[in-house]
């Protein structure tokens, strides 16, 4: 039986052309409203599966509005509209919907983006039912903890993984997005293939292309031998896209085409090679606010964010640091082959009570440290370190610095403390919680000169 889709849209001709777009691939459409009050009577007598939904309508009332109305009656939703403005963008997020296309758009993007909206409708249904069924959290290997918040991660991880969907991983620096990604990886019918792990951050904005999708010999200057890209190299396995709020726009679109179009093209080259690859990416930023500033495409936003996963603070499932530590620990105390093998309960008191702003990746250092210069089997004591953030200044203007602005503060302020140290102990990279490439190229981007080296 054919799928019954609503449209809610007030222009004539884009409504038209939706209803043929969505009968061409099999859709029934029940009708086409121009207002609230018009969608809200063919709702109640149609009693449609799926309600595509402008924003801007006739009347006095809103596609938002309409919004809040169908999550009510739990009737799946998608957005499709040219409104992109970062105020309406956070009151779209708030409605939940299961997508959200950006006039103009093709018809392969309309179809596509509404397969994934029905994917992740399903999905949150089957996850409901299942957490009925079973409300039982198994351990996965890698990932250390049993608060609530970790067991949710858990869980999601388990339902998403046997799927082909793309995953979006969110969370702080150093809250172990990687970690999750090789779950998902694990646990996925990848797990036999590789999982190639690129961290957009870190690739020269010149070479972005060639690194994604490879080159062909005499491709460019320089380019004395056939390259292949990590698409290609990750073909019938994973590929984690760290860090993907760092891509340039013009990278974007081209990802976003690799995504679309199950295909890449290599530099230089003029044939398509098919691949088939489970999308991992994960980002620190908020990309909804990278939308509404124009430096992330929306599309590209909404085709990876099919299944987001969320990742908590350490300082949010502070029970879990005795867990971790002693797992931290266990391993550096082999790996360093050092007989240290207990933690006092004063220096556990002191992990419980500490901030953790660089997260699980901060306290991993602070043990493996310590279980170096421990002088007995136990650890009696931790020297953690004082905050080293730098407070929100004011311009002389009165005006609040721009996020770039404080950013270079912050890093500059990091270097001038390890007197221009970048890499290695006690250099910028480590007091910043940050791998060193990435900070070599946010330096760059910054316009922080390489003199601090």
């Amino acid at each position: 039986m054919k799928e019954k889709i609503l449209i809610v849209e007030d222009e004539f001709i884009v409504a038209n052309d939706l209803k043929i777009m969505l009968q061409k691939a099999g859709y029934q459409i029940v009708g086409i409203a121009s207002s609230v009050v018009q969608a809200r009577k063919l709702i109640e007598e149609k009693k449609p599966d799926w309600v595509l939904l402008d924003i801007m309508l006739k009347g006095d009332l809103t596609g938002i509005d309409l919004a809040w109305e169908l999550r009510e009656m739990n009737l799946p939703f998608l957005y499709i509209s040219a409104n992109t403005n970062q105020s309406t963008l956070e009151a779209v997020k708030a409605t939940q919907p299961y997508g959200f296309m950006v006039k103009p758009f093709r018809e392969r993007d309309l179809i596509v983006m509404l397969d994934i909206a029905k994917y992740r409708f399903n999905e949150e249904k089957g996850s409901l039912e299942q957490t009925k069924i079973d409300n039982e959290i198994h351990e996965i290997e890698g990932i250390v903890g049993n608060s609530p918040l970790l067991n949710e991660v858990i869980e999601k991880i388990k339902i998403v993984a046997p799927a082909e969907t793309s995953v979006l991983i969110l969370g702080e620096s150093g809250t172990g997005k990687e970690r999750v990604a090789h779950a998902i990886h694990d646990l996925s019918q990848h797990k036999s293939n590789p999982i190639v792990i690129v961290n957009c951050a870190a690739l020269p904005q010149s070479l972005i292309e060639s690194e994604l999708f490879g080159h062909e010999k005499g491709a460019f200057t320089g380019a004395n031998s056939l390259r292949i890209g990590k698409f290609e190299q990750a073909n019938n396995g994973t590929i984690f896209l760290d860090e993907i709020g760092e891509l340039p726009l013009d990278s974007q679109v081209k990802l976003l085409r690799v995504l679309q179009e199950k295909e890449i093209q290599r530099l230089g080259g003029n044939k398509t090679i098919k691949i088939n690859v489970r999308i991992v990416a994960a980002t620190n930023r908020s990309l909804e606010k990278e939308v509404a500033e124009g430096r992330f495409r929306l599309d590209l936003y909404y085709r990876l964010n099919v299944f987001p996963i969320q990742l908590p603070t350490l300082k949010e499932r502070k029970e879990d640091i005795e867990a971790l530590a002693n797992h931290f620990l266990k391993k550096y105390a082999a790996s360093s082959r050092r007989n240290v093998s207990n933690i006092s309960p004063s220096a556990l008191e002191q992990l419980k009570n500490y901030d953790w702003p660089g997260n699980i990746r901060e306290l991993e250092h602070l043990i493996e440290r310590n279980v170096l210069l421990a002088k007995s089997t136990e650890i009696e004591k931790f020297d953690l370190a004082s905050d080293t953030s730098v407070p929100f200044e004011v311009v002389p203007t009165g005006e609040m610095k721009s996020m770039e602005e404080m950013e270079k503060d912050h890093i500059m302020n990091a270097l001038q403390r390890c007197n221009g140290k970048v890499s290695g102990p006690g250099g910028a990279a480590e007091m910043l919680k940050m791998q060193p490439q990435t900070l070599y190229s946010k330096m760059k981007k910054l316009g922080i000169k390489q003199d601090y080296n």
